[in-house]
């Protein structure tokens, strides 16, 4: 039988008086906790709050409430659990969660009534960002960074929670993953970087928890640092602590993503980055692309002709012979080793050009039956588009490509994997190859240096 859960202490030493005047604060205090991350700030709140309902209240009752209010019970290990990546909560029928070791599984523990429930998601409600369809809908930031959709429904609430780790998983990590290797990482590099002159548009695709948003994530290492980056999301999830010159916006009701894509023309930005790419605003992408911005981001599809038919029918409706502004095509999908899942790059195009349909050029394909991807080709389309923007001959941007996936490799072997130091020694590069190479004790010269 499974063990009941409840939303706070096991044995909740609080009277029926205190526990309706928290449920009161926490009404009033919606929304409130979201900006402030100082204990003693919120305990204040919850202070002014409980004394405008009870004037008559002691110290000791409030720091009773504060207590309580900040207890997630069962569910708080779960939300620091760096292998835990999804939380389900189907109501009071059952909790799963989504174990990156293991995959999807049932655990032995549910909220013992829709009471219980219901006080575990008024405590969410503090941290609430945005909510619609008449407060049926709700968005939360925990504290922990996770973050939460909420849905109620006549059966109760259903809760969705997805945990974010508190260190990304940079793009060696990836390589120790079996995610991409060396090469894949170098190439995608080049992509980001493009000698500064030409960086890639790129569009990464995949179906739902492929590893989409982890590996652009882990791509924010390559950006020179004196680049403006914009970034779009409905949620945000990408982790931008590496970038300085960098603006977080995030949609809502009253800021679609469509309106969010168009303003960021505004914002001076040398690359634009879309969380998700989902509808009319995928047009306003493009035309960021085909005026010279640099544009980023995901989308949901299984192949990169996937991708293209998506961007081509509603509800993106963007027409077929500007998709080829777009460079490169990658994606992600989710293959077993061991009955254990395993996140893989598992296809790279080019856009190759437009005859009756968009061409594109496959560079990279991971093949199921024999669970290994083919040696990454070179880039063809994209390096001569490089070659002609900045001069340099299309022999030694594949050289460069080399170096890059030694420095990589390199960094590997001396267990400087996380992401800022990537991040520092990437940007160290950039300002002098040859110093960070002799550095490595890399016995090589950079090919190209603009």
């Amino acid at each position: 039988m499974a063990e009941g859960l409840k939303a706070a202490r096991e044995n909740d030493p609080m009277d029926g008086y205190i526990a309706d005047l928290e449920a009161k604060i926490t009404k009033e205090l919606k929304g409130k906790f979201v900006t402030i991350v100082d204990d003693d700030k919120r305990r204040a709140l919850i202070g002014i709050a409980a004394k405008s309902i009870d004037p008559k209240i002691s110290s000791d009752k409030i720091d009773e409430i504060v207590k309580d209010m900040s207890d997630f019970g069962d569910i708080a290990p779960l939300l620091t659990d760096q292998n835990i990546e999804d939380i389900m909560i189907n109501n009071t029928k059952n909790i799963f969660v989504y174990d990156s070791r293991e995959g999807q599984k049932k655990l032995d523990k549910k909220f013992e009534s829709p009471a219980d429930l219901e006080k575990f998601v008024n405590k969410m409600k503090l941290y609430a960002t945005n909510e619609s369809s008449g407060g049926n809908i709700m968005d939360v930031h925990m504290p922990t960074g996770s973050r939460v959709n909420i849905i109620a429904s006549p059966l109760g609430y259903d809760i969705t929670i997805r945990n974010f780790k508190s260190n990304p998983m940079s793009i060696i990590d990836l390589i120790n993953a079996g995610e991409i290797d060396y090469q894949i990482a170098a190439r995608l590099w080049l992509y980001v970087d493009g000698f500064k002159i030409r960086p890639a548009n790129i569009l990464i695709g995949g179906m739902p928890a492929s590893g989409k948003t982890t590996l652009l994530n882990a791509m924010f290492s390559f950006f020179r640092p004196e680049q403006r980056i914009v970034t779009i999301e409905e949620t945000y999830e990408l982790d931008t602590r590496t970038q300085e010159n960098c603006v977080r916006l995030e949609t809502s009701d009253s800021m679609p993503m469509v309106d969010l894509v168009k303003n960021a023309l505004r914002m001076r930005p040398d690359m634009i980055i879309i969380g998700e790419v989902r509808g009319e605003e995928a047009n306003d992408m493009i035309t960021a692309m085909n005026i010279g911005k640099i544009a980023m981001g995901t989308i949901h599809a299984s192949s990169g002709r996937d991708i293209i038919n998506r961007l081509e029918h509603t509800p993106m409706n963007v027409p077929k012979d500007i998709v080829p502004v777009i460079d490169a095509l990658i994606n992600t999908g989710v293959v077993y080793e061991n009955g254990i899942p395993v996140r893989k790059v598992i296809e790279i195009s080019e856009i190759s050009g437009i005859e009756s349909q968009v061409l594109l050029s496959d560079l990279y394909k991971f093949d199921y039956k024999t669970r290994a991807g083919s040696a990454i080709l070179p880039s063809v389309t994209y390096r001569d588009s490089l070659s002609k923007a900045t001069g340099v001959p299309p022999a030694d941007i594949l050289a460069e490509e080399e170096v890059r996936a030694a420095i990589l490799q390199k960094m590997n072997q001396l267990g400087r994997k996380d992401m800022k130091s990537i991040s520092e020694l990437v940007r160290d590069y950039y300002d002098n190859p040859e110093r960070t190479l002799s550095a490595l004790e890399l016995n090589l010269s950079p090919v190209v240096r603009i």
